[in-house]
């Protein structure tokens, strides 16, 4: 125990406070968030009013537990791990189409194992993540190009396969990042490239085969592709809004969240600082207020300045990565961190757009602070993970610092790989 306490006074002075800061300020503003949006979800269950917000503190809690060991293990474990994890989370996925997967609002993402129910999705971005990194941080030659982009993105394509039947926002916001590690890999344009144009002529097309062969002739899809339905629907519910006139606009069953969103969201651009904290109206009216639409709220009631600060945060972590990341001597680690970034800062990006009417409905929660055990816990990994490579890779940049003033001993002994990587491939 003493050594372990030794170890741990000995490695936070490389601890990266500036993550911790800014995943502290994601949590504040949840707990503020959740208590001011859980209104309609406390009416719905019958349970007192903290109910709803104590359980989703005691995730945040666990995360940030979570958090805070993972910054000290060696990021060469986390990468094992995550070849691991990816395994489970392509069992767990396949888990969710069979007895004990659990159908919400039409959808097949939850499983229900030991009363706890949680979406394996969240553990197959993670993994994915962390072991397209380690892939592609072994391209060194031509050959090597084709070789791992090849085996990555046969993972990606199996792992995004099977979220794309309940998922499609979830399988190309992966997909998405995937993407952005290979360009930063530099992978050439003619692999990438191929894809991107193949993916979108798929999704271009199937949008269109689906609209007018199913949408417009009033059919219905059986089977596993039953929710294509609802993305073209989606899709052209957004598209019929925009040709609308205020006139003609009503609010019916099928625009009815996003229209109390939009509400919310120009009651809040009233005042600068909006009606203040407690003072929605809309979160008794929006059924998904405290989760997918939970930014319509805090712009409600923080208004564009406080919802401003939360896009600088996000923005921030992303920011923060890019400029620690761009300095570390391990090009897996920085692939793994910028990736997990990416996740943090587009999914985030992506639910406030939902939450302001730009863009369909896509039900992606915004990280830490809708309301959701497994995405919080999951974020608090991330978090964890990134905090982890940036503590190792400031422990060698210090030992570096000291080969070179012949002051070595002074700095503690670091367990990592000395990697050379040929970026110009």
């Amino acid at each position: 125990m003493k050594n372990f306490k030794q170890y741990i006074q000995q490695e936070m002075q490389y601890v990266d406070r500036t993550y911790w800061i800014l995943f502290i300020a994601l949590i504040l503003m949840a707990s503020i968030a959740l208590f001011s949006a859980s209104s309609f979800f406390v009416f719905q269950a019958g349970s007192s009013t903290l109910g709803p917000i104590l359980s989703q503190m005691f995730f945040i809690a666990v995360g940030v537990g979570m958090a805070f060991i993972l910054q000290f293990i060696p990021s060469k474990w986390i990468r094992i791990l995550g070849y691991i994890g990816l395994l489970l989370s392509v069992i767990l996925l396949l888990l969710t189409y069979s007895p004990l997967g659990v159908e919400i609002n039409g959808s097949r993402r939850w499983l229900k194992l030991f009363g706890i129910t949680f979406q394996p999705s969240e553990l197959a971005k993670l993994t994915l993540i962390i072991v397209v990194s380690d892939l592609f941080s072994k391209i060194k030659t031509v050959e090597d190009q084709r070789k791992y982009f090849g085996i990555a993105i046969g993972i990606t394509m199996i792992i995004c396969g099977i979220i794309f039947l309940g998922n499609l926002s979830t399988a190309v916001l992966l997909g998405g990042i995937v993407i952005l590690l290979a360009i930063l890999a530099r992978v050439h344009i003619k692999y990438w490239g191929t894809l991107v144009i193949t993916i979108i002529a798929f999704l271009v097309c199937g949008y269109f085969f689906v609209n007018e062969v199913y949408v417009k002739q009033n059919r219905t899809v059986d089977g596993p592709l039953k929710r294509v339905i609802t993305w073209v629907g989606r899709i052209n519910d957004m598209l019929d809004e925009q040709k609308t006139t205020d006139a003609e606009f009503r609010i019916t069953d099928d625009n009815y969240q996003s229209s109390h969103a939009k509400i919310a969201v120009a009651r809040g651009g009233k005042s600068p600082f909006g009606v203040l904290p407690g003072n929605s109206i809309q979160r008794d009216v929006l059924p998904q207020a405290y989760a997918d639409y939970i930014f319509a709220i805090i712009v409600e009631e923080w208004g564009i300045v406080g919802s401003i600060g939360l896009i600088l945060i996000y923005l921030s972590i992303l920011f923060r990565a890019c400029l620690k990341s761009s300095k570390y001597a391990d090009y897996s680690a920085m692939l793994m961190v910028m990736g997990l970034a990416l996740m943090i800062t587009c999914q985030a990006l992506i639910s406030m757009m939902v939450s302001v009417g730009i863009g369909p409905v896509t039900g992606q929660p915004l990280p830490m602070i809708s309301r959701g055990g497994t995405s919080a816990l999951i974020t608090s990994i991330y978090f964890g993970i990134i905090m982890s490579v940036s503590r190792e890779q400031t422990k060698l940049g210090a030992r570096q610092q000291a080969a070179i003033n012949d002051s070595l001993d002074d700095v503690p002994e670091i367990e990592l790989e000395e990697i050379i990587i040929d970026r110009n491939v």
